[in-house]
């Protein structure tokens, strides 16, 4: 046992001196042939991809994509990189195993300077390819004077083999993934992201500076009723309504983002460095006395649980000249978009003139309207009495109706019919979403997430990405489905280190329907 180990780590290396070793092996007149990809769950079809890989050269390289570039899901991969290593690292055929450190083989086929790189016969058709990689290896592999082959034995998927034998949800979510996925093809679902590309998209809303302050609790203070904590560390984000601008530039390339800034300590260099490319982004600005919206959250590291808040905004409501520029804004340019996104935070962005120019002129209006500390439960979605899309929680739509305990569904339909709404989608936290068109009916998803860090942004996430779909007039259910699974990557990183981009939700879809 302990021998077959050795061999094992023997055959591991750092990406780096791997290159150097074969080196070694070029000047004994060898070829070499690289094999590159995920190898989540080890399979007999990656087994005789390597035999045959291996028949083209002489000494056989596999690099394996690292844990933090694979894009299927959250909850993927199932196994870590060291552990994938070390799997394919145990077969005979194998002489070399290294963990790639970029998105792509490119730069690790540009390194080792392989003979031959080799996939799999399910690669030969590179326009299916979503990430375009295939294309961009192959021009790799030429550069450097070898060739790109495919094996051609039985394949199989471990996404598909995962899914069905060792799955990471709950029976619910596993039948309701094995029904959605026999009705629906990956790319019935995943066209929708796809055109998105083409709509013109105009984001509204406040600014939010997100700040998170971790802490280390140490107890009752010695004197006082009071919680006592040590200072760990700190991040910063540009929350609100950058975050869903931000997240809809990796679905659309023509997005328009206005929003209000403070007249003081406006934060305004942050936030235009944290505003992505090609975002045209248009900023109002509060009267002198009023900051950029700012909710400090002060954090215990372990667990990972909000403590307490501190908001930094005024409570003057909105400056009627502000009102005036806003509206003449507004009214100048809503014809141009196909699809308007309002995320209302409740904060006095959105009074009754900015919303009756909303629904009197936006083409395809989605409203979300967030209940919070800051406006203290008056900010509720009836204020815009026209919507085609709305999406609120289940708490806020309850609120609406003034029903703590009456049927969800009865009350979706009486919030339907009052605000002349096409489609309707409600989050539901850990039971997932409910959602309604009035030509469909209802539908449930459950909750696609495995693994929950952090829930600030995820209700944005499950609207911006169900809004996208819903202007396309997609079936409700697959606007349930493609939200919840924005959602669930949301969840899974802290505040808003990073955007959901289009391909790695695509490819979280994909394997979720295999």
């Amino acid at each position: 046992m302990d021998a077959q180990l050795t061999k094992t780590e023997h055959k591991i290396n750092d990406i780096e001196r791997l290159a150097s070793l074969l080196d070694s092996v070029r000047s004994q007149g060898k070829r070499i042939v690289q094999c590159h990809g995920v190898f989540d769950l080890l399979h007999i079809g990656h087994i005789r991809h390597f035999q045959e890989a291996k028949t083209f050269g002489d000494v056989l390289v596999v690099t394996l994509t690292p844990d933090e570039h694979v894009n299927k899901g959250p909850s993927r991969p199932v196994f870590g990189q060291d552990l994938r290593a070390e799997a394919v690292a145990s077969l005979d055929c194998v002489d070399y195993v290294a963990i790639n450190r970029w998105p792509l083989a490119v730069e690790a086929i540009e390194l080792l300077r392989p003979n031959s790189y080799v996939k799999g016969s399910d690669y030969q058709d590179a326009e299916s390819d979503r990430t375009g990689g295939i294309a961009l290896e192959e021009e790799a592999v030429r550069r450097i004077g070898g060739s790109l082959v495919f094996t051609n034995d039985i394949t199989f998927s471990s996404s598909s083999l995962i899914n069905r034998n060792m799955p990471v949800f709950p029976q619910e979510v596993v039948d309701y993934l094995a029904d959605i996925s026999s009705r629906y093809s990956s790319d019935d679902v995943v066209k929708y992201l796809d055109n998105a590309r083409n709509l013109k998209v105009l984001v509204l809303g406040e600014t939010i500076i997100d700040e998170y302050v971790y802490c280390d609790p140490l107890g009752k203070t010695g004197k006082d009723p009071a919680l006592a904590a040590r200072y760990v560390s700190g991040d910063k984000f540009a929350g609100g309504t950058v975050a869903v601008a931000n997240h809809v530039a990796g679905f659309s390339d023509n997005v328009t983002m206005l929003t209000f800034l403070g007249g003081t300590n406006s934060q305004e260099e942050f936030v235009r460095q944290n505003v992505k490319d090609p975002i045209n982004d248009i900023y109002l600005y509060m009267p002198e006395h009023t900051p950029t919206i700012v909710k400090r959250r002060f954090i215990s590291v372990y667990p990972f649980q909000t403590l307490f808040e501190v908001y930094e905004m005024s409570d003057d409501g909105i400056d009627p000249r502000l009102t005036e520029s806003l509206c003449r804004k507004l009214d100048e340019i809503l014809p141009e978009f196909d699809l308007v996104i309002v995320t209302d935070y409740g904060h006095g962005m959105f009074g009754p003139e900015a919303v009756k120019l909303l629904c009197e002129k936006a083409r395809f209006l989605a409203v979300n309207t967030q209940l919070n500390a800051g406006n203290r439960g008056f900010n509720t979605v009836s204020k815009y009495p026209r919507a085609d899309f709305i999406c609120v929680s289940e708490n806020e739509i309850r609120l609406e109706a003034r029903s703590h305990s009456g049927d969800l569904h009865q009350i979706i339909s009486e919030i339907n019919a009052k605000l002349s709404c096409e489609c309707v989608l409600i989050t539901r936290g850990p039971n997932g979403c409910l959602s309604y068109r009035g030509s469909e009916g209802f539908f449930n998803t459950p909750a696609l997430a495995a693994r929950v860090v952090d829930r600030i942004g995820a209700g944005d996430a499950v609207f911006f990405v169900a809004a996208l779909c819903a202007a396309q007039r997609a079936p409700m259910e697959l606007v349930g489905l493609i939200g919840n699974a924005a959602g669930a990557e949301a969840v899974a990183t802290i505040g808003h280190q990073s955007s959901i981009q289009s391909l790695g939700l695509s490819r979280h879809i994909e394997a979720l329907l295999k």
